[in-house]
């Protein structure tokens, strides 16, 4: 099997987990190989060869300046403070050689380089959540996915921020190399769970707002410690001691949600973690989520993250521990 070389983009103000975390994962690959030859190799460069400085303060010293870097399988660009104000000899670069590569990464605010130069026109992508709307904005051409941690349109993947760049290069590898590498990978990295790509970059409580008014915030709390109850309108209004209908308009007014997409949210979240991380059936977690039956919790995973509850299952469980 041939190996793979990871060309990974630095510039002043990169985001050093967008740099090591993906690298991580791909040398990890490779350790895990009988023969580490047919995994990664992961190699930096930085436009003139010359160390750059992380946001965290970290200074990387690049292999190569990019002139003289080889033609890479993957090209990865991460983001960071650096990505914001638009360096035109970046972008020169970008546009001539990112197409050369069979494969096209960003992480984090990587999208927006890869953007403006012109590699994500007519595809669709995503970024961190706090720039999507900017992606969107500044390049019509492309559409923006603001919600899944990781988007992949033929041979263009973009990830949300940050550490959303591991679990892009965590799918890569199950590409490449089958999914006992990668789980094997994510285990050690201390990664149990490869998020699948159309999770939600916030969980329900980060991503919805919080009620101002006390009872409504006690509602919120009860509704994500509770999802087997009784999660009704009429049970949450009486709850609040408010009726139904001003219950209704001041939890949305509040939260940005209906209760009824809140309550959906909260049990597909709730459904999900319990399948990660127990051995319970299909049919004993719908009951634990409030579901009637194993069916309405399929149809909810479905609708929310377009898989059913078996096969998120199979596919996201963590990694049993490897016998010493």
């Amino acid at each position: 099997m041939e190996q793979r070389t990871v060309l990974v983009v630095l510039f002043e103000g990169v985001q050093s987990l967008d740099v090591t975390g993906p690298a991580e994962v791909f040398t990890g690959a490779s350790n895990c190989l009988d023969d580490p030859g047919a995994g990664y190799l992961v190699r930096t460069a930085s436009l003139d060869g010359s160390p750059v400085r992380a946001t965290s303060g970290l200074t990387l010293v690049p292999d190569f300046a990019l002139a003289d870097a080889p033609v890479p399988h993957t090209l990865l660009v991460p983001g960071g403070e650096g990505t914001r104000p638009p360096d035109p000899d970046l972008t020169g670069w970008l546009r001539a050689n990112g197409p050369r590569a069979e494969r096209l990464v960003s992480v984090c605010t990587g999208a927006l380089r890869l953007a403006e130069a012109g590699l994500l026109e007519g595809r669709r992508a995503t970024t961190h959540w706090a720039y999507c709307d900017k992606l969107a904005k500044d390049h019509p051409g492309v559409e923006v996915e603001p919600d899944p941690i990781f988007v992949r349109d033929g041979p263009v993947a973009t990830s949300a921020g940050v550490t959303a760049g591991i679990d892009l290069a965590l799918a890569l590898v199950e590409e490449d190399l089958g999914r006992e590498v990668a789980l094997t990978v994510a285990r050690y990295l201390v990664v149990f769970l490869r998020r699948p790509g159309n999770q939600a970059q916030f969980s329900v409580q980060l991503a919805t707002q919080t009620a101002r008014r006390e009872p409504l915030r006690e509602v919120q709390q009860w509704i994500t410690e509770h999802p087997a109850e009784d999660l009704s309108v009429d049970a949450l209004a009486a709850r609040a001691r408010l009726s139904p209908r001003h219950f209704a308009r001041a939890f949305q007014a509040e939260t940005g949600q209906t209760p009824g997409k809140y309550v959906e949210r909260v049990r597909v979240e709730h459904a999900r973690r319990l399948l990660e991380d127990t051995s319970d059936g299909v049919e004993e977690v719908s009951r634990a989520c409030g579901y009637g039956t194993p069916e309405a919790m399929r149809r909810a995973f479905l609708k929310a993250l377009g898989t059913a509850p078996a096969e998120y299952r199979r596919r996201f469980r963590p990694v049993p521990a490897r016998p010493e």
